[in-house]
């Protein structure tokens, strides 16, 4: 893409309101724009980021067996109300609405009674079974409070997985693979590091659940961390039972603010029955299928990784997630394509700064979209590049032909 081309522009400044560090580095380099406060667009830079994790997403449920599918938005309050999840007694975060002729609707804030409603169709014997479905689809909660930028919104994109077994032991094995599928989304999304996995409430379908919780000091969450095991407990289930039950000792934990990115439930059998997805065994007998759901906010990865990742200056993208391999800036009098077009023949992602701006503004601009590589043409230069990553504070110069080997290896390993 050629950056006098993009119709977006940085800006040098935002509504005050925006309190978060990651939203502010969003908004500023256009990488989203506000429509109102809970809601957000994903301008051509951002639906990049936001693309590239939920094709991280896809290829790991894929690895354990899940198949993608697309539900509606719409819901039928019929089914919701067989499991008591319609009235604002129980859910208070509905978005509800009415059709012309006075039928009541609502909008999806999660997913588990119209897809167990629609395997009724699919599943009837214990051969159908295990199955795993799974989305990236809009989901819609009606917030109280919606400041959090695009890590806690009114309109968001949400993967979620279904788990659909013969019963709670074969339950348990996909669970577990689940468990290493998350690991490997935040580890390929540059958070591996920071993300533990989090004993949680389990509610009332199990002792507990688990939630993975990355490490930020505006994060909404408390939890207590065991670095060396990896294992953390959130506040809402930290005390000495649920410490020897763990086998956690608290002289190891140490408190810390994070952002969960991502959570695994072990549903049972309450959607089953009550919407009534059953399963003849092999001995011919009725059994009602079990079930776990498994969730990922795409959209707060995004904000997650941009809170994280981040200077004075700007943006500081890993590089499975960077809208772009390469900035390309161009200062030269005289300028011309011709790298920009070995690089895409190379099959390389690759920003082309050609605008007609003095260098201070490219760089400034380069710092705060803050792609993973940035690589600078220019006079003084002649046939060589100046290239340097995001993170890094010293420049190299290299060959073309050097900088493109660079790249390949880099990207294609």
């Amino acid at each position: 893409m050629k950056q006098s081309q993009l119709f977006t522009k940085t800006l040098r400044s935002i509504d005050k309101e925006e309190k978060s560090i990651s939203t502010q580095f969003l908004l500023k380099s256009s990488f989203i724009y506000k429509e109102l406060a809970g809601a957000y667009v994903y301008l051509p830079l951002g639906l990049r980021v936001l693309n590239k994790i939920n094709d991280i997403i896809r290829e790991e449920m894929n690895a354990i067996g899940g198949q993608e599918l697309f539900l509606t938005s719409l819901q039928n309050p019929e089914l919701w109300k067989k499991t008591d999840r319609w009235g604002d007694e129980s859910v208070d975060n509905w978005f509800r609405t009415k059709l012309k002729n006075n039928t009541e609707l609502g909008l999806s804030f999660t997913h588990e009674e119209p897809l167990t409603n629609l395997m009724k169709n699919y599943i009837s014997s214990y051969k159908d079974l295990p199955k795993f479905a799974y989305q990236i689809q809009t989901k819609f909660r009606n917030e109280l409070r919606a400041k959090g930028g695009i890590m806690r919104c009114r309109e968001f994109l949400m993967k979620d997985m279904y788990s659909f077994c013969r019963d709670q032991k074969e339950h348990e094995i996909f669970y577990e693979k689940s468990k290493q599928a998350y690991i490997n989304v935040f580890e390929r999304c540059g958070l591996g590091d920071i993300t533990y996995l989090t004993f949680a409430s389990g509610g009332v379908f199990s002792k507990y659940s688990h939630e993975f919780q990355t490490l930020a000091k505006n994060g909404e969450d408390t939890i207590y961390v065991d670095k060396k095991r990896k294992l953390a407990v959130n506040k809402e289930v930290y005390n000495d039972e649920v410490l020897n039950n763990l086998n956690l000792d608290k002289k190891d934990l140490i408190e810390e603010r994070a952002v969960e990115v991502g959570n695994i439930f072990t549903l049972g059998y309450k959607f089953s029955t009550a919407l009534d997805l059953q399963f003849t065994n092999e001995n011919g007998v009725k059994q009602n299928v079990f079930m776990g759901s498994y969730g990922i906010g795409p959209g707060r990865v995004m904000g997650t990784i941009a809170e994280i990742y981040n200077d004075k200056n700007g943006l500081m993208w890993p590089k499975n997630v960077s809208p772009f391999n390469v900035h390309l800036l161009d200062f030269r009098t005289n300028k011309d394509d011709k790298f920009y077009n070995i690089l895409q023949k190379n099959n390389i992602e690759v920003l082309y700064d050609d605008r007609n701006e003095n260098p201070g503004v490219k760089l400034k601009d380069a710092d705060l979209i803050g792609i993973y590589y940035r690589f600078i043409l220019s006079d003084k230069l002649g046939d060589k590049i100046e290239l340097k990553k995001r993170t890094d504070k010293t420049n190299q110069i290299l060959s073309q032909k050097e900088s493109l080997d660079l790249l390949k290896k880099e990207f294609f390993k």
